[in-house]
């Protein structure tokens, strides 16, 4: 009986070996995730595999418990009874339960709000539910219980989504990446540095879609909560007018505003249905008391910050 010898397995070379890593970590070749409705987004990159979730959100936490320390300590921490804290907290209960389906470690998040004395105008979530808000943003613009909700599922989304371990995990990726090149190359410390110029393209890129998903997943999650996705449009169109000369779309991570307004009335029919179909707040902070002797009068919006508590302080 003749015996065939069973062919010898081929030799990977080391970038063969490395590429087939890093496929398997980021899931090339997963199903496709059902439709749904509300908005339609990618599915979640493959790159947060490369880093655990369990180390961001203890690094999140660490940076945001410092944050919020310095703050106290220089007065610029708000305190709990402070209109504007009860109304982000507020907003945020509302927004919060509906995280759920687009990331189940939102279920153990240990969720904060906090808000932060200063003229910038900006706010974000950082992941593990650490949300703070700038008084600047809330000032400056005047914005409605709508738009703070337009802000706030953004920042949040940025966290479900986990846009922040995914750049960790492209950066990883890049690294290991131009390390192995360079090595084979010969191009040593000068290889390394070439390449770690492109990775700063490639994070703009990643940075923007990010950004433009941020917009998409916040919106719904605002309209399930009860608050109109249609403040996106005045939202943005407040943020453009208060950041003119910003530089060129494609240096920004920011997609530019008008960009944005399109894309966010292009998408309105997905999540108007659910907003029409969600319970309202019971409670505006938006909307000026009528009581008593004033009731029918109108009466001007009593800005937060202008009460009794003073901003900064904290006690």
């Amino acid at each position: 009986m003749t015996r065939f010898s069973r062919p010898a397995a081929p030799r990977r070379s080391p970038m063969s070996a490395v590429c087939l890593a890093l496929a398997l970590a980021l899931g090339w070749g997963a199903p496709v995730a059902q439709a749904r409705e509300g908005v339609e987004v990618g599915k979640e990159s493959g790159f947060t595999r490369l880093v655990p979730a369990e180390q961001v959100e203890a690094a999140a936490q660490q940076q945001y418990g410092q944050l919020v320390q310095d703050a106290r300590n220089q007065r610029a921490l708000l305190p709990d009874n402070h209109p504007q804290v009860m109304r982000l907290r507020a907003i945020a209960k509302r927004i919060i339960p509906f995280s759920l389906p687009w990331n189940r470690r939102a279920g153990q998040w240990q969720w904060q709000v906090v808000v932060l004395q200063s003229k910038e105008l900006n706010a974000f979530c950082m992941p593990g539910g650490k949300i703070a808000f700038y008084t600047g943003i809330l000032d400056q613009l005047q914005l409605t219980d709508d738009e703070v909700a337009m802000v706030m599922g953004h920042e949040i989304a940025h966290a479900l989504r986990e846009h922040a371990r995914e750049r960790m995990g492209k950066g990883a990726a890049t690294r290991l990446g131009a390390n192995l090149i360079s090595g084979l190359l010969g191009l040593g410390s000068v290889g390394d540095s070439l390449l770690n110029m492109g990775g700063q393209l490639l994070t703009l890129k990643f940075s923007r879609e990010d950004e433009s998903e941020a917009d998409l997943v916040g919106m719904e999650l605002a309209a399930r909560a009860g608050y109109d996705p249609r403040a996106g449009v005045s939202l943005w169109r407040k943020m453009s007018a208060a950041s003119k000369g910003a530089p060129p779309q494609w240096m920004s991570t920011h997609p530019a505003g008008s960009t944005r307004i399109t894309e966010i009335e292009q998408n309105l029919t997905k999540v108007l249905p659910l907003y029409e179909r969600a319970p309202k707040p019971d409670v505006r902070f938006d909307a000026p008391a009528k009581t008593g002797a004033y009731l029918g009068q109108p009466l001007p919006l009593g800005l937060w910050g202008r009460g009794p508590v003073r901003l900064g302080s904290a006690e």
